[in-house]
């Protein structure tokens, strides 16, 4: 038996923001807030590369271990499932947008900074719900899933914390998005077999 790097997008994101949190700890103890953090709207800048750069480096940047582990225990189990599910480069787009779009209306609307990979976690958590998706129809896990994590989220966003339940929801939104629009690489393949029997 041998090891297998079976989810390579999955599989390199978690080591790149390890990383990251290891060089923090050690070697960089800035680098996660000047490189991995979107500044808020008072201080994010376009002019800035640096700002611009952490509207999609703050999902690989965590403020401690149990942050890291939080995100990335989630992020190993469902990850590899949507990867194979989805295709590595379908899944590599989904995860770069939801980071963008969480980092740009977070920079623009909020004036607190954002900074860690749960939205990509609650995106992967709603697409989840649509692996045995058909176009017509509504899967009825995504109404549960979509009822619990973000009815939760909003219930949360009234609480004085520094969890950024914004971030959850456009992440989960974004999953929804992505799970109505993309067919798994799986079904485009039974439809191009279907044909030839």
């Amino acid at each position: 038996m041998r090891i297998k790097y079976n989810a390579p997008v999955v599989l390199t994101y978690t080591i790149i923001s390890l990383a990251v949190l290891i060089l923090s700890y050690t070697l960089f103890p800035d680098l996660t807030w000047r490189w991995f953090a979107v500044p808020g709207k008072h201080e994010f800048s376009l002019r800035s590369i640096r700002n611009i750069l952490t509207l999609a480096t703050h999902a690989a940047g965590h403020i401690n271990v149990l942050h890291f582990i939080s995100n990335f225990s989630l992020i190993l189990i469902l990850g590899p499932m949507l990867e194979e599910h989805y295709g590595s480069r379908a899944l590599l787009f989904m995860m770069a947008v939801t980071a963008l779009v969480t980092g740009a209306l977070n920079a623009f609307l909020f004036s607190t900074g954002l900074l860690g990979a749960s939205g990509v976690v609650f995106m992967m958590i709603l697409l989840g719900s649509f692996t045995n998706f058909r176009r017509g129809e509504i899967p009825l896990t995504f109404i549960l899933v979509t009822a619990l994590y973000l009815g939760k989220e909003a219930l949360s966003s009234f609480e004085d914390n520094n969890i950024s339940e914004f971030g959850h929801i456009i992440g989960g939104i974004c999953g929804s998005l992505f799970g109505f629009q993309n067919p798994s690489k799986r079904d485009s393949t039974e439809q191009h077999t279907s044909g030839h029997v």
